[in-house]
């Protein structure tokens, strides 16, 4: 790139990082709101916490991208228009593709770390969130017992302990049981330990005594040293994961396992997350022309863009509005998949062909018209 292009590429530079950083982050916000029942209901720690919540930044990411490309570049142009840098641009000869250039040349570059995200990164990362979320819903300890707390994870069970060390062991346990005949039973241990035993989840009480009283009113009382009591009935069976169309690569989009009947179910709604990962970059490239087009795609004026650049915006939320519905569509009929591509598509066209025209190229007399009161008042 020669001097003034890189100089064009560093002033889009730093508005991009910038806005893609509070976008995200606002992004995040809104993740962590959805997200915080893993602390409250689950009792997680902060530390699982924060980590559930930075695997979505990827996802986040890549949707935020292109609102944040399109932002900084208007924000870029304007700023340099209104400081007359444009027209500098113009006046010392440079050619229209030259002042264009190092926008598009951000734009592919933006485009390429798109399908890094969507293609790898956002995969991977959702895969492990996916991971996390179910290793805290079966986590038995938390979902069962809450320290210093009577809790009630099944119907007719109740269930306190006292307080558990870092090895999962519980300290002074109490287990109330009401069954459907109408008998209950009573249980007080020392301590105890959750453990999955030939495939079933149970509580192993230790040191402490049992309290059962039968439907007709008999009370019985033993102590023992080791008990076993099951807890398959109170926790789901699932024992799997299932990845979502998010969670999935490309080839698992493209190619699912017909063999299983939630795969078959959901065939057309991967292919369409498949063809809306790939035509997503498009729209990187789209909304930067969209913005060129908004400053540089018409008639010079003194007194600025703002009409065309309202119009920009107003067309840049329609078409992202479109492809969100022809994803959406798509998932009904495979074969309406072409119009996620063809949906940014057409604007780049389109704003090609404006920016690029004869009648829209802003020569060297008419700039220099414009520096001429700017080089006189100074």
């Amino acid at each position: 790139m020669r001097l003034i292009e890189r100089y064009l590429f560093r002033q889009l530079l730093g508005p991009t990082l910038a806005t893609t950083l509070a976008l995200a982050l606002v992004a995040l916000l809104s993740q962590t709101l959805q997200t915080l029942d893993i602390i409250v209901d689950q009792h997680q720690s902060a530390a699982v916490f924060t980590k559930i919540v930075l695997l979505s930044m990827p996802q986040l990411l890549a949707i935020v991208l292109p609102i944040a490309l399109f932002v900084a570049a208007l924000i870029t142009l304007n700023r340099l228009h209104t400081e007359q840098e444009i027209v500098v641009c113009f006046a010392g000869g440079a050619s229209r593709w030259r002042v264009v250039s190092p926008f598009l040349r951000l734009a592919v570059l933006m485009a390429i770390f798109t399908v890094v995200l969507n293609l790898w990164i956002a995969p991977w990362c959702q895969r492990l969130r996916q991971d996390e979320l179910f290793r805290v819903k079966t986590d038995l300890v938390t979902s069962l017992v809450r320290e210093g707390t009577f809790t009630q994870p099944g119907k007719g069970l109740t269930v306190y302990a006292q307080s558990s060390d870092r090895s999962g062991a519980l300290n002074n346990i109490f287990i109330d049981q009401m069954k459907d005949d109408g008998s209950s039973s009573t249980f007080n241990a020392r301590t105890g330990n959750i453990v999955v035993r030939d495939g079933k989840p149970a509580m192993i009480l230790h040191e402490g005594s049992n309290q059962a009283l039968s439907k007709d009113g008999n009370l019985n009382y033993l102590t023992f040293q080791e008990y076993v009591f099951d807890l398959s009935a109170y926790v789901s069976a699932d024992d799997t994961v299932f990845y979502k169309a998010s969670d999935r690569y490309l080839h698992e989009l493209l190619k699912p396992d017909l063999t299983q009947p939630e795969e078959k179910r959901n065939r057309k709604k991967f292919l369409a997350e498949a063809h809306g990962r790939l035509a997503a970059p498009l729209y990187d490239i789209a909304v930067v022309m969209l913005a060129l087009t908004g400053v540089l795609g018409g008639a010079f004026s003194r007194t600025g863009y703002g009409r065309r650049i309202a119009i920009v915006i107003g067309v840049t939320l329609t078409v992202r509005v479109l492809g969100f519905g022809a994803q959406a569509a798509c998932t009904a009929n495979a074969g309406l998949n072409f119009l996620q591509y063809l949906v940014p598509l057409i604007p780049i066209l389109v704003t090609f062909r404006i920016l690029f025209r004869t009648s829209a190229r802003i020569n060297a007399p008419v700039a220099l018209k414009t520096l001429a009161p700017i080089a006189g008042a100074a």
